[in-house]
């Protein structure tokens, strides 16, 4: 008996250890996508290769995303989006692009990951996104300065049309975060280290309670045993 109930303890510690991954993953949308050939992202055009996309954990909103190398060892660059809204949810990691011009790479235009209806839209600086907007004829989001990447949330957004207009960007996309993607309240900042505070303890709370009992009871046995 004591012997089972061991086995049962370690089956659940390692549930726990391998959900843990699991939850922070679907937290920071980190994705890993392989590109065959250049693509454009706002600010730089990336080789082709594998890279790590995932969400930055802000005081802010969630629409911050850094692209790493694959083994997540060189931060490439940091990017401001919006949201961007399907009817249906993405099966799948769905990758969507400007109209790419003959001989020009690809330009990364919005990002959806497995299970949602919604997703990033890139936002370009002002100059590139009025050439996208005209090339493609609909209204790209644009940054309206340049600022440094820890102060990206700052940055004034307009929507430029494909006249090189500029009309505000809650007029031309819908900005409003969707269900559960509330602005993180954490104190740490860091990628690699902040947790979302909205997340309820009460699951750990349980299996913790959960493991006492067991770990109480194997003890009991085994002492009466002995005691025979």
């Amino acid at each position: 008996i004591f012997k089972a109930l061991l086995v049962g303890l370690m089956i659940l510690v390692g549930a726990a250890i391998l959900a843990a991954p699991a939850g922070a993953d679907a937290w920071n949308k980190k994705t890993k996508l392989t590109f065959n050939q250049p693509v454009e992202v706002p600010g730089m055009v990336l080789p082709a290769g594998t890279y790590t996309f995932k969400l930055l954990p802000t005081m802010g909103s969630r629409n911050v995303v850094q692209i790493y190398n694959e083994d997540e060892t060189k931060l490439f660059t940091t990017i401001l989006t919006i949201y961007n809204y399907r009817l249906t949810p993405a099966e799948d990691t769905l990758i969507e692009f400007h109209e790419r011009q003959a001989g020009a790479p690809a330009a990364l235009r919005s990002w959806f990951y497995p299970g949602d209806n919604f997703g990033r839209e890139f936002v370009y600086p002002k100059t590139r996104a009025v050439q996208l907007a005209q090339e493609e004829r609909v209204p790209v989001p644009a940054e309206t300065v340049e600022v440094p990447a820890n102060k990206l949330e700052t940055v004034p957004l307009v929507a430029v049309t494909p006249e090189a207009k500029e009309e505000p960007i809650t007029e031309a996309f819908e900005t409003t975060p969707p269900q559960g993607e509330a602005p993180l309240v954490a104190q740490n900042t860091s990628a690699e280290t902040a947790l979302p505070r909205t997340a309820s303890p009460t699951p750990l709370i349980a299996l913790i309670g959960f493991i006492s009992i067991i770990l109480g009871l194997g003890v009991k046995l085994f002492i009466g045993r002995n005691r025979v």
